[in-house]
């Protein structure tokens, strides 16, 4: 108990003291979210990303005790902060679901499947992930090569395909999932360093990937491709978009509406042709004919939402 507690301890500091935006207190486009779904009293939404709970609490408020948010979250350690919450404990119409998106057809109760107004996903990982989860998400903090969401459970780790896969299926991960064109060079420089001792820590592998890439730094630091890809890889995070959408439509009432917030171009790319394809078939209407982005006010309070990019799709039954 005495652990849990501990844990419970950490977690509440990061989120008060940490110098990082964290989605627990600033979700990304929560006013734009708002403004589609129209949450109203009495209503279910489903966030199938709840992180730190930051659209999931706004939602909460607007359909009231009648209403019912079903909070979806694969990390174990934000499902145990959420739980810890005596707020959220209290209004008692949050539902925690600890599973990953991917299954959200299977993992939502049976009794609200077909009835839920709204399901929001928010990919990718939170400034939690970065600053506090010890997992090696970032290139700026030198963790163990993990880069599970989830690190209870099995699944391949980020040291595991440093170390063990071929120099070519490196390289071709770091093109497919990173876009990166140093991803030859990098692969090569990682196959040589780990002949000499495996490589374990995040700064060991930031330093070969510096040194393979030489030469002025340009906007962004020449590890965050790399970083970009094995997170992906590891957690399988595009295969699990494309089953989350195809599970949303399913637990969706008629006229019911995903909301999908992505951060890079792999993410985007995949939601934007799912969509399409929804509206061609005459499954659904397309409701942002573009991607909504953050206003300039967003973006100068949290960083993190100027990549963020936001279509929403309305189902036809």
């Amino acid at each position: 108990m005495r652990i849990y507690e501990l844990f419970i301890d950490h977690i509440r500091l990061f989120v008060q003291d940490s110098l990082f935006v964290d989605d627990m207190h600033v979700p990304v486009l929560l006013k734009e979210v708002l403004e589609i779904f129209d949450p109203e009293p009495g209503e279910i939404f489903v966030d199938a990303t709840i992180n730190g709970g930051g659209h999931a609490r706004a939602i909460l408020e607007k359909v009231g005790p009648k209403g019912k948010v079903i909070g979806i979250e694969w990390d174990s350690e934000l499902i145990a902060f959420l739980k810890s919450d005596a707020a959220l404990a209290k209004a008692g119409n949050l539902t925690l679901i600890h599973a990953n998106y991917r299954d959200i057809e299977t993992v939502i109760p049976h009794e609200i499947r077909g009835s839920a107004k709204g399901i929001l996903f928010d990919f990718g990982y939170s400034s939690y992930h970065i600053a506090s989860a010890g997992r090696g998400f970032s290139f700026s903090k030198d963790e163990p090569l993990d880069m599970r969401y989830d690190n209870h459970g099995a699944g391949i780790t980020a040291k595991d395909i440093i170390n063990e896969w071929p120099e070519d299926s490196i390289a071709d991960l770091l093109r497919e999932y990173g876009e990166e064109r140093f991803a030859s060079r990098i692969a090569s420089r990682i196959a040589a360093a780990r002949k000499t001792s495996a490589i374990t820590k995040t700064f060991e592998l930031v330093r070969i990937i510096e040194d393979a890439v030489r030469g002025p730094r340009g906007r962004i630091h020449p590890a965050t491709r790399t970083f970009q890809a094995l997170r992906i890889r590891v957690n399988d995070e595009l295969e699990n978009i494309r089953n989350g959408l195809r599970g949303a439509t399913r637990a969706l009432r008629p006229g019911g509406i995903i909301i999908a917030i992505s951060f890079h171009s792999l993410e985007d790319r995949i939601v934007k042709d799912f969509f399409r394809k929804m509206a061609q078939g005459g499954n659904a209407e397309i409701i942002t004919k573009k991607p909504v982005t953050a206003a300039r006010e967003e973006t100068e309070q949290n960083p993190r939402a100027r990549s963020a990019k936001l279509r929403a799709l309305r189902i036809k039954k």
